[in-house]
């Protein structure tokens, strides 16, 4: 059977909102690619399809993009190809310590003493195929808790809270993100792997009444960009428990300085590094005493921030 790829150039803006949203028609697969890292310009969204695109759907998948407009779609049949796995070739699945994170492209038997969670590629952010996910997986796997109360800002498809309510099963978990659509993604995801107890906030940040009358927690999970983290660092340290475990991820080895800093003045402490390529993964201690931030946070006064990669 004949398949079709339709290729435009997007922005990450553009591709968060296409991940974290349903295919736009039946029949449909959309995927997007970072072409250079951490460049939120330049990226390629990629729609696969069954029957070749008409009029109709190319102006569709089109108004997702509307940074492409003017540029002309390239398009090409992909002959006796299965199109869902072409759209997901290179998605194998991904091991790290007890867990391994595939597609349904890419079946697997759940190892010894382990969880799979099946996280579709589609939704391109925190399938752990990104080096910053499969960090974060590898660090929640090491930490010894056992944690009480559990935040994941910025949660995406929910990977990394399924794996902190695996690890840390009495705990109470909450996972929040600033879209919408991440929600419902990670509710999908949820009912998908079997997962129970955790509670689904749409929040900006970490100022939510619901997020800080839950405060303190004892391991916050925050895996988006280096600006966003920089200026949300009085925020996390302000809902974080005396002591409380901290990781953070999104951010290139360059700018993990300013990270470090950004918490290092809200009294948190760096104590390990897993870099993997140009990413880092940071785990840091909040201070002894729980931090009060030194002036109102308004959330209008910092940079907005992006889903889980």
């Amino acid at each position: 059977m004949t398949s079709w790829k339709l290729s435009l150039p997007c922005t990450r803006a553009e591709a968060e909102a296409i991940d974290a949203s349903d295919d736009i028609a039946e029949g449909m697969v959309l995927m997007t690619t970072e072409l250079h890292e951490d460049d939120r310009e330049h990226w390629r969204l990629d729609a696969y399809l069954e029957a070749e695109p008409d009029a109709a759907t190319i102006a569709a998948i089109l108004a997702l993009v509307p940074s492409a407009a003017g540029a002309a779609p390239e398009i090409e049949a992909l002959p006796e190809e299965d199109w869902v796995t072409l759209s997901q070739q290179g998605l194998e699945p991904i091991a790290e310590g007890r867990f391994v994170v595939h597609t349904s492209a890419h079946p697997v038997d759940l190892p010894a003493g382990g969880r799979a969670f099946l996280i579709e590629a589609g939704q391109a952010f925190g399938t752990g195929h990104h080096a910053t996910t499969s960090g974060c997986l590898a660090m929640l796997d090491a930490l010894p808790g056992p944690f009480a109360r559990i935040i994941d800002i910025g949660t995406g498809t929910g990977l990394l809270a399924f794996a902190a309510r695996y690890l840390w099963p009495e705990a109470a978990v909450i996972a929040t993100d600033i879209d919408p659509r991440a929600i419902v993604v990670t509710a999908e995801n949820a009912t998908l792997n079997a997962i129970e107890g955790v509670e689904l906030i749409v929040a900006d940040g970490a100022l939510d009444d619901r997020i800080t009358d839950r405060a303190p927690y004892d391991l916050l999970i925050a895996n988006i960009l280096a600006g966003p983290l920089v200026s949300m660092a009085p925020e996390i340290a302000a809902i974080a428990a005396p002591g409380a475990t901290i990781v953070l991820a999104g951010l290139l080895e360059t700018q993990r300085g300013d990270v470090v800093a950004a918490f290092a003045g809200c009294g948190c402490a760096l104590d390990a590094v897993d870099r993997r390529g140009d990413w880092s993964i940071l785990r840091l201690t909040a201070g002894a005493v729980r931090y009060v931030p030194t002036a109102p946070i308004d959330p209008k006064g910092r940079d907005g921030w992006a889903l889980d990669l």
